[in-house]
């Protein structure tokens, strides 16, 4: 059976390798193509795009999506201002995610957003973001230093889609400042013991998970087997 394809958001950065120095580059980190792999698909990056018929026609190939995690999104699209710690945004990633995502909606695919891409799932959806957590809940267990990640315990809400996959409770990797605030749409899924909500899903038979957690680095391929069954009932259906 073929495997179904699932495209996976990226950065465009100057990036060094070999004898070529701070050339732009389409780069993401490969545990999520591995991940994506490992879980039963088929991974394609997707560099940012910025014209709409560009978006259209890529998610028309596409079997599933992942929105990666990187940068805080820009705080004018959920109508804020800049707290003093929300940093280093990129608009064309904000641009070409938000159109990614409006694209999959229309048609339905199975979509899974991790760490920031849960963020821009709930800014897609007319959401907003806690800029600073630390501010929230007093501490800094979420993203303990620059390259840690906090090994953070969470309760999955009973009944949803993400407590089908995961059970009643995981511990999973953290590296995250910033959290979903309003999440218009989208339920609950799983909660930190400090009050941070660490994934929401979509009600109804699409697959649209986000997850506040890196699942990429972690051995549990669970999600990753999830959203590649998604991906195949899709191809199968469209």
């Amino acid at each position: 059976m073929t495997r179904p394809v699932i495209g996976i958001s990226t950065y465009r950065v100057p990036a060094t390798w070999g004898i070529w120095q701070g050339v732009d580059a389409a780069v993401l980190p490969a545990a999520y193509a591995d991940a994506v792999s490992r879980g039963g698909a088929t991974p394609v990056l997707i560099p940012p795009l910025g014209v709409a018929d560009e978006v259209d026609a890529v998610v028309a190939r596409l079997d599933g999506l992942v929105i990666a995690g990187g940068s805080d999104v820009n705080p004018s699209r959920y109508g804020q201002d800049p707290h003093p710690a929300t940093a280093g945004w990129r608009d064309d990633r904000d641009v070409s995610e938000l159109a990614l995502l409006n694209s999959a909606e229309d048609r339905g695919v199975p979509v899974l957003g991790i760490c920031r891409g849960m963020q821009l799932l709930a800014v897609q959806a007319g959401g907003t973001l806690h800029q600073h957590l630390p501010d929230l809940v007093g501490h800094d267990g979420h993203r303990p230093g620059d390259r840690a990640y906090g090994a953070v315990e969470v309760a999955v809400t009973a009944g949803s889609r993400v407590a089908d996959i995961l059970g009643a409770d995981a511990t999973v990797p953290c590296h995250h400042h910033q959290a979903v605030a309003t999440h218009p749409g989208f339920v609950s899924a799983a909660w930190a013991a400090d009050g941070t909500l660490e994934a929401m899903e979509r009600p109804g038979a699409r697959f649209c998970v986000g997850v506040q957690w890196h699942p990429e680095t972690d051995t549990d391929r669970r999600l990753f087997r999830a959203l590649a069954d998604a991906a195949e009932r899709y191809a199968a259906e469209k």
